[in-house]
């Protein structure tokens, strides 16, 4: 930290709290300039872009500069907005529902500020990224026009074959999924075989089932005729 910015932690250190609120105002006011100028990078950033590649270079390159800048200098003026919330929230002010509410509306702006920059940062380092990939696909097509005929025509055969071979690959694919399926096919018509036996052999089981109820149903009607009986003769031989 310089000798300056030491200074200026002493000198807040020894703030009261209405010295603390004039120095937060004074720092939301130079934010809310930085910020005006920030979106105007974020509007202009990359606009050069469709002129020739030495003026592209240079509007890239004092594009970044600014925006370098005027960011670095937007954290360090959000970082000291927040130091200062920070000290006016400590501050001994009693319980006044005035100040509690001057409190909240700064917390309030620092946190509108903060999403400010971020939402202006965000949207300066996308097109950066853009222009980064732009910029990689013209050197590309400038690379690929010095290039002679013979490597066009190697480079043409190489796309050839690849493409051959991803076709192959296909056909492979086919072909085991089409023996795939016929030995489905096998599978499914051993288990229609299957399923044809045991509906031929239904009958029979039928005819066993309802022999078996037959004979169930006899039983019972003799246990039942059993329990009959002894039931009247307990009763003859308890009455008489």
């Amino acid at each position: 930290m310089s000798t300056k910015e030491d200074c200026e932690v002493l000198a807040t250190e020894n703030m009261s709290f209405e010295d603390l609120r004039k120095r937060a105002r004074q720092l939301e006011s130079e934010i809310d300039v930085k910020l005006v100028s920030f979106s105007k990078i974020a509007a202009s950033y990359g606009s050069s872009s469709i002129s020739n590649s030495n003026s592209e270079t240079v509007a890239l390159l004092s594009g970044d500069q600014m925006y370098e800048t005027v960011s670095v200098e937007l954290e360090q003026l959000l970082a000291a907005l927040t130091d200062i919330n920070e000290r006016m929230n400590n501050c001994p002010h009693g319980s006044s529902v005035a100040i509690i509410h001057t409190l909240q509306r700064h917390r309030d702006i620092l946190q509108d500020y903060t999403h400010e920059f971020q939402r202006t940062n965000n949207t300066i380092i996308s097109r950066r990224e853009r222009e980064q990939l732009l910029g990689n696909g013209r050197n590309n097509g400038r690379s690929l026009a010095g290039l002679s005929r013979r490597d066009l025509y190697l480079k043409e055969s190489e796309h050839l074959a690849n493409s051959e071979r991803m076709v192959d690959e296909q056909i492979t694919i086919a072909v085991e999924t089409r023996d795939h399926l016929k030995t489905q096919r096998e599978a499914f018509k051993m288990i229609q075989t299957k399923v044809n036996d045991l509906s031929n052999r239904f009958p029979i089981i039928n005819t066993l089932m309802a022999k078996i109820n037959i004979r169930r149903r006899r039983d019972s009607l003799i246990l039942g005729m059993v329990v009959g009986l002894c039931f009247t003769f307990m009763l003859w031989w308890m009455l008489f």
